[in-house]
């Protein structure tokens, strides 16, 4: 397991503020009293969950040009058929899956194919799991063209805790399955839009892992 790079700030000023502030109380502090080591425990217990954050796991990649893989940990919350309106242009399937804070952050691309379109959206900041948060609530959108032809779309979404979205897509990029696509921070969620051919795998309250479970298949 290691550290993801976008963590590496808040990580570092949390630590640093955190042994500030128990130097200060082990020093100034006399007599030290039960609450003290409450709120010491607090602190320690904040900090490493913030590290705990930002983790990124080892983990035996799967790897299948048949099946679009998970791009986010997380539960499925949405399995429909809708119209995708930004780069699809027509009527597809949308699997979106919500994370919690718990949940691994790091979002990476379900198959290979070429990036054909990026976009960040401002909006608000509704519950992720709030279906129309899709479209209001802030994202990014990334369109990839696969090999075969097909079109799918993923977009990251900001949620009410979750205020910044990095996304790393570049058009014209070559992607490969599982390559990262970018990270989210504090709570959010992530939907993919693909061709009505698509079979998902899964079903709606079922948990997911990026680059480990199979989430559809591309052919019937």
């Amino acid at each position: 397991m290691h550290l993801h790079r976008e963590g590496y700030n808040i990580i570092a000023i949390s630590i640093a503020a955190t042994i500030l502030i128990l130097a200060a109380m082990i020093a100034f502090i006399n007599p030290w009293t039960m609450g003290h080591n409450i709120l010491a425990a607090i602190l320690l217990i904040i900090t490493t969950g913030i590290v705990w954050f930002f983790r990124i796991p080892h983990r035996n990649s799967t790897q299948d040009s048949n099946k679009l893989i998970a791009p986010a940990d997380g539960t499925v919350v949405t399995i429909e058929e809708t119209y995708e309106r930004e780069y699809i242009k027509g009527e597809c399937i949308q699997l979106s899956i919500f994370m919690s804070l718990t949940n691994v952050h790091v979002n990476r691309y379900p198959c290979d194919g070429v990036v054909e379109y990026v976009k960040y959206t401002r909006g608000n900041y509704f519950v992720a799991a709030y279906p129309k948060s899709s479209d209001l609530n802030e994202h990014a959108s990334v369109g990839i063209r696969l090999a075969d032809g097909n079109r799918i779309l993923i977009r990251q979404i900001a949620g009410a805790v979750a205020r910044r979205i990095v996304c790393y897509a570049t058009e014209g990029e070559q992607v490969k399955q599982n390559q990262e696509l970018g990270f989210i921070r504090f709570g959010s969620r992530v939907d993919v839009f693909m061709p009505k051919s698509f079979v998902p795998s899964i079903d709606i309250g079922e948990r997911v892992k990026n680059a480990i479970t199979p989430i559809a298949s591309t052919t019937k």
